[in-house]
């Protein structure tokens, strides 16, 4: 369920692409551990980052996955990844981690409205 106090963080970077994801994620936990309701919309490239299955990135980045499987702690279930962005990355559904939740790509502009703040990664 979607309140307009809910802090909305979107992800848009794959892993180990730049620290722009790890830099969002951080900003959703840190939020959520303030208690302030938090929802991810992954987008572009950074459905990568809920993939069950990750590669490692350089020496000395840290893996995104365990911050992902960790979210779920700080009360961060609404993790949305738009219908069109896995089809055009020929990504299935089957291959995101469990609590990952398809939305159709007219629910964008829906999601954008009920949030009064936006953090865009």
């Amino acid at each position: 369920m979607v309140t307009p106090e809910a802090l909305l963080v979107i992800i848009r970077h794959a892993p180990h692409s730049s620290n722009l994801l790890r830099e969002g994620l951080d900003a959703a936990l840190v939020a959520a551990a303030f208690g302030q309701p938090v929802h991810l919309l992954f987008m572009g490239q950074g459905i990568m980052a809920l993939l069950k299955e990750q590669g490692s990135g350089a020496p000395g980045q840290k893996a995104t996955l365990p911050t992902i499987d960790m979210l779920e702690m700080y009360d961060i279930d609404q993790l949305w990844v738009p219908e069109g962005a896995l089809q055009s990355m020929q990504i299935s559904a089957d291959s995101l981690v469990e609590n990952a939740t398809l939305i159709a790509d007219q629910q964008i502009t829906g999601l954008f409205q009920q949030h009064a703040t936006i953090l865009n990664f």
